[in-house]
Parts: C-alpha cells; structure tokens; sequence
C-alpha cells in the first residue's frame, strides 16, 4: 500500500481513478488542479504522483518539473487523454517515471505503479547507503590533539566493535554525538541506519509514538502506519539524546525494551523483536538524578554499561588549533582563510561554554564577516566567552619533576611564566623552544618527550614537522 497523489481537473475522471486506486490497496489524495497538489506535495510529500497532462493554469507538465527538482526520488505517472509522442517525450525528458494513455487499463496502471513503487525504494536505499558511507568516512576519526580526547578515543576503539550499551556524558555542545556516530562508524553496524532523537525537543504525550511506533487507527490523527525509532533503527544504532528527559512511564516502557529486546507497537497485537544497539547521551548528572527520584536506578544501570565522559573544551585547549582549521576548510572551502598566532592564542585562552558548538559558530561567523583573507584577534564577535585567567593556562613545564608531581608542575609553571618578557613574544616561538629543549632533556627520544609534554606522539611528530625540527 502506498499513498498516491492524484491530480487531474476533470472530477468525475478523477473520482473513478480514485476509487481504482484505493481498490487496489492505496491511499489517495485527490487535487483538482496543480496548485493545490504542490502545496500538499510540499507539506507532505507522498510516495508516487499520478498528474492529469493537460490542465487549465498549473499544468501536469509543470507540476512534473516542480516535484522533480524538489523531490527525485517521487515518481511521476503523467496521464492524459491527449497522448502524442511528442507529450511523452517531453514528459520523459522532465523526469516522468512513465506515461499513460487515456482510457487507461487497470491492470497496466496496476503494474506501472507497483514497478514505480520498487525503483522508489531502490532510490531511496542507495541514497540511504551512500549517505551511511559519507557518515562512515567522516566520523571514523575524532578530531583532537589533547590527552583528554586521546583517552575517549581510545576507549571509543575499544568498545566500538561490541553491542554494550554507552552512556555518553559531557556538556551541551562537547560533542557527544559526534561520539556517538564514531562509535556507529567503528563498529559492525556501521552500513545500517544511525538515528538519533533528543527526548527533549519531542513533547511528553508524543514521545512514546516517537520511540516505539503506532499503526493505523491506534488513536485520533493515525491516519497511517508510523514506524517508532527503534524501527527505523533495526540492525543499526539508536542515539537516545538528553536521555534525563524522559518521563517516568517512558522510563519504565524503556527499561523493558532493554530487558526484552522487543517494542510495544501503540495498537499493535504483539511486540516486534528489534535488533538494535542503543546508546546514550546527557549532560545532567544521571547519578544526582537517581538519588533524587527523577530517574530510574534500574534504567541508569542498564545504560551505565561503558561510560565515556567527553570533556568540555576549556579541558582540552589542545583541541582548538586542529578543529579551528577543520571549521575553516568546512565553512570557506573554496577560499584560503588564515589565522592569526594572536588569534590563535586568544581561542586557547577562552572559556568556551558552549564548547565546541560555540567555537564552530565563533568561526562561521568570523568568515562570513570579514573583510581580508587574515582572521586576527580584532575580529573574535564581542559575544565570545572571556578569556580564562592566566594561571589556567597550563603551560608545560620544562623543568624537571621532583617530588610531588603537582606541586613540582604548579612550580615549574609559575617559573616559566615569571621569566615572560614585557614587549611582544609569538606564541610559535614559545611553543617550538619548549618542544626543542624537551627533545634535548629526554635525549632525542620522541617517545618520551610526548609523554612529557602531555600529548600523543603523532602531536608531536605533527609539531615536529611543522617547527622543522630534525
């Protein structure tokens, strides 16, 4: 069964088509002329068209190339009493899956809409597999360069080719989904569907239709079968965002679809085996949440499988350089923007509350209202965080450890920047001498000079590289 669109202006053709329609198991919407049938296309765009060619003002043939350009993946039956093989041929070249002649026979319109229906399934599945593809190559590696981040990605491998449950934790904006996407990517589901959907954003009384699905008739307004997330996610994996939204009685319909590996479909006669690996994202503190009633301790142990915590950006100040340049191939991609050492150091420096979110928007916005090819420090929005106070800075210590680490650190840094002169100092300079005398304390070797400085060996090898050190 498929929901058709019909459009022809001649009434009585367009009752008999309707009732040969439904006859043979669709559901139709009928329009008397073209552009009433694109504003519904628009609001609600059906799985197969079938347009009168000859109608008085928005004609079939326009309406042909309306849907096509807006929705290729809709086939078009163009059916008109005044067939030539010049129509036909412009109907074809426009786009049109096929043409049918008035009087038309039921069993050939049977036919064509049934071979319709399969080349829009196939459409619609490799357009499905080339995106899950696209996704797969850009998620398979998380962009950073900080310890922190090197720790999460660590696990994300590690965990990534199994079926456990993740809850992914952090602050809004810190990328949990793009944790949550990697963890697809890397795993055994990876070319089946990855969906997501934030508990927050879908009202409470929907919730449920949302998540498990309803048929035809469950309720007021089920006009037609609606499959549920973890449907549209069987054999993939769902993405359950904002998790401590949910209301208690989801809660609960939730912890069961775990424990069973089944949903209650609203109005269905029996639950639907599913085949879905879940995971899990908030950025409220689940464990305060359980102690004060508002979440499920049994829901919060079958999520709680592997915790990975993804740390706010202010954490892994490392991490900006590498996903600066990442946002400035992506939002000037045809243009070469540069930075400034200034620039660079002053978004180290900031607070970033809306993690990396609000770093990606800093840059957009930076890039769409320039005025050269140089970003600097004087072009950060007046609406960025505040930079964070010098001791907070980190820098690495170049001294050596004796003692309590932390102290010694604390130490050392407060020496380093005791010997900071008064005039101008680039911060590249800074950041090559440190690495240059690193190597020389730990004898050349790379190894362990990256475990000294705090960051992965390929940072360091990256650094090497473009300080020209040897």
């Amino acid at each position: 069964m498929a929901r058709v669109l019909l459009v022809d202006d001649d009434a009585s053709l367009r009752e008999v088509l309707t009732f040969a329609l439904e006859e043979i198991g669709h559901d139709v919407e009928a329009h008397g002329d073209g552009a009433s049938a694109l504003a519904a296309i628009t609001s609600s765009p059906p799985e197969i068209v079938i347009t009168d060619l000859k109608m008085p003002g928005l004609d079939g043939m326009e309406v042909l190339r309306r849907v096509h350009t807006a929705h290729p993946a809709i086939p078009v039956i163009v059916l008109t009493a005044f067939g030539t093989i010049e129509d036909a041929v412009e109907a074809m070249k426009e786009g049109a899956y096929h043409y049918l002649t008035k009087p038309y026979r039921r069993d050939e319109l049977r036919v064509t809409i049934d071979q319709a229906l399969e080349r829009r399934r196939l459409l619609l599945e490799n357009q499905s597999l080339r995106d899950r593809l696209r996704a797969h190559q850009q998620a398979i590696e998380i962009v950073h360069a900080s310890p922190a981040m090197e720790r999460v990605v660590d696990l994300i491998g590690r965990i990534a080719p199994t079926d456990a449950t993740v809850l992914i934790t952090g602050e809004s904006g810190s990328g949990k989904e793009v944790v949550a996407k990697t963890l697809h990517a890397q795993s055994e589901r990876w070319s089946e569907p990855f969906v997501a959907v934030n508990c927050a954003a879908i009202p409470r009384d929907l919730m449920e239709s949302e998540l498990f699905g309803h048929i035809r008739g469950a309720f007021t307004g089920a006009v037609k079968d609606k499959p549920g997330k973890f449907q549209q996610a069987q054999k993939g994996t769902l993405l359950l965002d904002e998790i401590a939204e949910l209301s208690p009685e989801l809660q609960t319909k939730l912890l069961r679809v775990l424990e069973t590996r089944e949903v209650d479909v609203i109005g269905g006669s029996r639950p639907l085996p599913i085949d879905v690996r879940v995971l899990a994202a908030t950025n409220a503190d689940l464990e305060v949440a359980v102690r004060e009633g508002r979440f499920r301790s049994d829901l919060f142990y079958r999520l709680n499988v592997i915790p990975i915590h993804v740390p706010p950006l202010r954490e892994r100040a490392l991490d900006i350089p590498a996903l600066w340049d990442v946002f400035l191939r992506k939002f000037a991609p045809n243009q070469p923007v540069r930075s400034t050492p200034e620039l660079m150091q002053a978004l180290m420096q900031r607070t970033w509350p809306g993690n990396v979110r609000e770093l990606a928007n800093t840059c957009q916005r930076m890039v769409l209202l320039r005025s050269s090819d140089t970003l600097s420090e004087a072009d950060l929005p007046g609406t960025v965080s505040p930079p964070k106070p010098i001791a907070s800075v980190g820098v690495p210590s170049t001294s050596s450890s004796q003692g309590d680490p932390t102290s010694s650190y604390e130490s050392d840094r407060a020496e380093f920047l005791g010997t900071l002169p008064d005039d101008s100092l680039p911060l590249r300079d800074v950041e090559r001498e440190i690495i240059v005398r690193a190597l020389a304390k730990h004898g050349g070797n790379r190894s362990r000079t990256a475990e000294y400085l705090r960051i992965p060996r390929h940072v360091l090898l990256y650094r090497l590289a473009k300080f020209g050190i040897s």
